[in-house]
């Protein structure tokens, strides 16, 4: 009698999630012992695709349900639907989703209803807040509750898990950002910015803004303390690779296109956007996984929210919660700027988030979940 391999879907709706589950798709698909199949959502579009074709993977069946500001609700009835129909046609033995957006919540809940097994990746992430970030923070609680298996990439998310009753299936890992960063590297994928090379007597930040609760007010007030930071520190270079959101773009150009030593960039592929955050000299972001690379590759990080759910960064010294305040931003910036210890106490290189191995570790929990030898 012929063996019938188990199928595994990775479902996947933004380029962050891309990032985080390529490797370890990778590991997947170099296995004979299993069938993999590979879901997009299109809850980003181009920004996921670009990801794809740098780790030369393709997807089975892309939902394509993007579309110009579209809502939560849009999107999670979109995926709801699609994977209804997927799953009658390709049932899964495991479905694996990363993080905590709306795509890694919904496609979850999806196999959830079809009684299909669930791994969340990147589990046990907390702030404690439900609206902060919104709507992260309910999401990863949501599939944490829901899930098979929970992989979690510190001790801290570990213990965050324990607190609210989970304790069966749940493996420490590491995260798996820091084995696409070496996967990069060790294939001498990260490219170099002509742009720091043009500009070695400048300071050069690195801004990234893109999260929901900082939309409007918040936005405005980072663009604030960017203007306040370059005006008066003419030694200092702002680098701000824009999101594709036009809520997002429409503000940053009104405000910053025409600053001095402000640089506006469309979104880079991520081989670029690694090299860009390798020759910086620090970073100010509201973003998740930048406060996870960053600390490996030595840069210290100013987050732009008022909580992190990455603590570990800021506990051993690689981050700073700065808020969205312009003055807080410009005294913080400065404090980074002219502290020559505090600075270089922040860019020690550390494996805060990871040794490179999480999707190995990951891969083998897998196939003892499946029962394969």
């Amino acid at each position: 009698m012929k063996y019938q391999k188990k199928l595994v879907t990775f479902i996947m709706g933004t380029r962050p999630e891309v990032i985080k589950l390529a490797p370890l798709i990778i590991v997947f698909k170099k296995s004979k012992k299993i069938k993999v199949r590979v879901v997009l959502t299109g809850q980003h579009k181009e920004m996921a695709k670009d990801v794809m074709d740098l780790f030369h993977l393709k997807e089975d069946l892309n939902l394509s349900i993007m579309k110009s500001s579209q809502s939560l609700n849009y999107i999670s009835v979109s995926i709801l639907n699609g994977l209804k129909s997927e799953f009658l046609t390709n049932r899964p033995d495991l479905v694996l989703v990363q993080g905590d957006t709306t795509s890694a919540f919904i496609s979850a809940l999806a196999a959830f209803y079809e009684g299909i097994k669930i791994a969340h990746v990147e589990a046990g992430l907390r702030t404690n807040n439900l609206l902060s970030p919104f709507p992260e923070e309910a999401n990863r609680r949501l599939i944490s509750q829901i899930a098979t298996i929970n992989f979690v990439p510190t001790k801290n998310c570990l213990e965050n898990l324990k607190k609210e009753g989970i304790h069966k299936n749940v493996f420490l890992t590491g995260n798996t950002v820091i084995d696409s960063i070496n996967n990069l590297i060790n294939n001498k994928m990260i490219k170099r910015e002509d742009y720091f090379d043009e500009n070695k007597n400048l300071k050069l930040i690195l801004v990234t803004v893109h999260r929901r609760e900082n939309w409007g007010k918040g936005l405005k007030n980072i663009i604030k303390g960017i203007i306040n930071i370059v005006e008066s520190n003419p030694n200092v270079g702002i680098v701000l690779p824009m999101h594709k959101n036009k809520k997002i773009r429409i503000l940053l150009k009104k405000y910053l296109d025409k600053i001095d030593r402000v640089l506006l960039k469309e979104t880079l592929s991520y081989d670029h956007f690694v090299g860009i955050l390798s020759q910086c000299h620090f970073v100010l972001t509201d973003s998740g996984g930048i406060q996870e690379e960053a600390p490996f590759l030595g840069k210290p990080v100013l987050i732009l929210r008022d909580t992190t759910e990455r603590v570990e960064s800021i506990k051993l010294g690689s981050a700073m919660l700065v808020g969205t305040e312009p003055k807080e931003i410009f005294e913080k910036v400065n404090m980074l700027l002219t502290n020559n210890d505090l600075y270089n106490s922040m860019s020690v290189r550390r494996k805060i988030y990871g040794d490179g191995k999480a999707s190995e570790r990951i891969f083998e929990k897998c196939l003892d979940l499946l029962n394969i030898s």
